[in-house]
């Protein structure tokens, strides 16, 4: 019974500072007006959002179970030591690096561009998605793929037919920590976009809030805290059952 008492309470703890925040932008419902008529309107701001979130969650998944799988299941020279650079990516200081890669994307053509920022998400998302996929495949018995090679399946088909099945929620655990860090990201787009129109959530909120002599609206900004953190909040109650089997089923062993 304490037990319970204990989790609820946690529960409240954590929930109050989000039911505070939608209860204050309710005082002024007219904050929601003004946000939707801002600048090039709340929709194209919510869907550049939706879209590099989209692009960096499909872009971690398709590298982080190819590579996870690689790194798993072949041998190859410098295995270890490519994975380990990969992961010494998390050493590096976020805001260090954005500069020289705003130049890089110069170079590529996709300077203020949002396909650009969902490349540097993907980046900074690899090492979390491999070291994640790479335990994943790593607790599967190699028994279920030689069977699948065995009943006739190629390496790909076994792969992308049963092992990918066999690791969903490592797999869903992946995606959502991606669109998390995408889609709630304000420094990357900041820097790397200098167009409005392109502007995501995050750096448009931001803009809406702020006022003549650096004063803030507070209640516009409990307005879009709301809509940034209630898509947040509807899927991972979507998507918590699998997600609580990624950490559980062994994924993070290692």
């Amino acid at each position: 019974m304490s037990r319970y008492l204990t989790l609820s309470a946690l529960a409240v703890l954590f929930l109050f500072p989000l039911a505070w925040s939608g209860y204050a932008s309710l005082e002024e419902p007219s904050n929601y007006l003004q946000m939707a008529r801002f600048g090039e309107g709340l929709g194209t701001y919510a869907g550049n959002s939706v879209l590099v979130s989209a692009m960096t969650v499909a872009g971690t998944l398709v590298v982080s179970a190819l590579g996870g799988y690689a790194f798993a299941r072949f041998d190859f020279p410098g295995k270890n030591l490519l994975f380990l650079a990969t992961l010494a990516i998390l050493m590096v200081p976020y805001a260090t690096i954005l500069i020289p890669l705003y130049v890089l994307l110069g170079y590529l053509g996709l300077q203020n561009s949002l396909v650009g920022l969902a490349l540097v998400f993907v980046m900074f998302q690899l090492p979390f998605g491999l070291f994640m996929m790479r335990n994943a495949f790593e607790a599967l018995p190699r028994e279920l793929e030689e069977a699948a090679l065995v009943d006739g399946c190629g390496t790909f088909r076994a792969f992308s037919r049963i092992l990918l099945h066999a690791v969903r929620p490592a797999l869903i655990t992946v995606g959502l920590f991606a669109f998390l860090a995408s889609w709630n990201d304000f420094f990357a787009p900041l820097i790397l976009l200098n167009d409005g129109a392109s502007f995501t959530l995050p750096v448009a909120v931001f803009s809406m809030t702020s006022q003549t002599m650096g004063a803030i609206d507070y209640g516009m900004l409990q307005a879009g805290v709301m809509v940034m953190a209630v898509p947040c909040l509807i899927l991972f109650i979507v998507l918590q059952r699998h997600y609580v089997r990624g950490f559980m089923s062994g994924a993070l062993r290692g």
